[in-house]
């Protein structure tokens, strides 16, 4: 029988290749349900293809508009955070693919985890915020979460195996985006277009800047600490320009496995959709001979220091890394609106981490009340950034 998919977040960047990698293999995968933040008009389009059992707006207001285009079609229509996180526990769901954005992935992944799903993981904050918690939460219930991530999807397969080989270290492997090569007082007047300008792969916009300041790969490093049961400083980060190694693995004996392939997001969704089993895929092919170089080198982190502040925040730990990702989520909605430089994000995650109260055992209550706190925080030094540039 096809397995049944809930896709949390269908009209994002992950989204719509997850429902690509649906089209092209119908007979091994139904969509169950689908749900989108704002875009309506997409979820539409998306229901009218897929028929799915359910589809969730976020957004309340734009309700009516869903409920009335599909209200001639055998589709339940649900608003609201509250819908988002219940359609996950669906009685029919095999595998629920956590593709929003930020921290609105969090209690959609717990709920998805409580009630027995396979977890797809495309949201990494969930394992920023609350890493501990969700790890904890998923071996109780003996659920796996597989990565969508490609670098966490390259590590999860050079692992496969090695079960009882020790791991000497992960390297984690970056692109370095669109602003390797600029000084820092480059840095200070980028455009927001040229930061959503990446050199290898198409993502959403604030995925683009998390991997323009670095903080994406702070992230990814957080979600591998949980995913992959290693220490932070067993993780090194990489730039490897061309995005071809999507990550590796060191043993104790020196020995390196790596993944490799295009930059193409549909083949770690088809992996996580199919594991143990790999898809027949129609993408092209890596060619080596066209493979003229492949270079690797340090991250810089003053230049880019979110990297810096994401280690001490995994290293901290407690809800630190919560503090981190939401200071981050209000610095780059804030740059994406021209309220603030490029520069701007980083001072003010640092600051937002030094003045939020910080909690060394937090329960998940602890985890939203954090978030809260810090948005306001960070918040708040927006709006002092602005008024001073008007």
């Amino acid at each position: 029988m096809a397995k049944q998919l809930a896709i949390i977040g269908s009209t994002g960047s992950i989204g719509t290749q997850a429902l690509e990698v649906v089209s092209g293999h119908s007979e091994l995968f139904e969509v169950y349900a689908l749900t989108a933040n704002n875009n309506a008009e997409l979820l539409i389009e998306q229901a009218h293809r897929f028929l799915p059992d359910t589809v969730v707006i976020a957004n309340e207001r734009k309700y009516p508009e869903v409920k009335e285009a599909l209200e001639d079609l055998p589709v339940k229509v649900w608003a609201g955070a509250d819908a988002v996180a219940q359609v996950v526990t669906a009685g029919p769901i095999d595998i629920v693919l956590t593709a929003l954005v930020g921290y609105a992935g969090l209690r959609p992944t717990i709920e998805a985890i409580k009630a027995n799903k396979t977890i797809a993981l495309a949201n990494k904050e969930t394992l920023v915020v609350a890493g501990e918690l969700i790890t904890a939460l998923a071996n109780e219930n003996g659920i796996p979460i597989i990565p969508v991530d490609s670098e966490h999807s390259a590590i999860f397969q050079c692992l496969n195996g090695e079960c009882h080989n020790n791991v000497e270290k992960i390297l984690l492997t970056a692109s370095g985006g669109p602003f390797l090569s600029k000084t820092k007082k480059e840095l200070e007047s980028v455009t927001i277009n040229q930061a959503l300008k990446h050199p290898n792969w198409n993502m959403g916009a604030k995925v683009t800047i998390d991997s323009a300041s670095f903080m994406n790969k702070g992230f990814e490093m957080i979600e591998a600490k949980w995913l992959f049961g290693v220490k932070p400083e067993q993780i090194e980060i990489v730039v490897h320009p061309q995005s071809i190694i999507h990550s590796m693995v060191q043993f104790e004996d020196g020995s390196i496995i790596a993944q490799l392939g295009i930059p193409d997001m549909k083949l770690p969704i088809a992996y996580a959709f199919s594991y143990p089993q790999r898809l027949k895929s129609a993408a092209p092919r890596l060619d080596f001979t066209a493979c003229k170089s492949l270079t690797f080198e340090k991250p810089n982190t003053d230049r880019f220091r979110n990297l810096t502040f994401a280690f001490e925040a995994i290293n901290r730990g407690g809800n630190m890394p919560c503090i981190l990702n939401a200071a981050n989520e209000v610095a780059v909605e804030a740059f994406l609106m021209g309220k603030i430089g490029f520069l701007h994000m980083s001072d003010i995650i640092e600051l937002t981490m030094a003045k939020t109260s910080f909690i060394a055992k937090p329960a998940y209550v602890d985890y939203v009340q954090t978030d809260t706190e810090a948005r306001i925080i960070a918040s708040q030094m927006i709006t002092g950034i602005w008024n001073f540039k008007q």
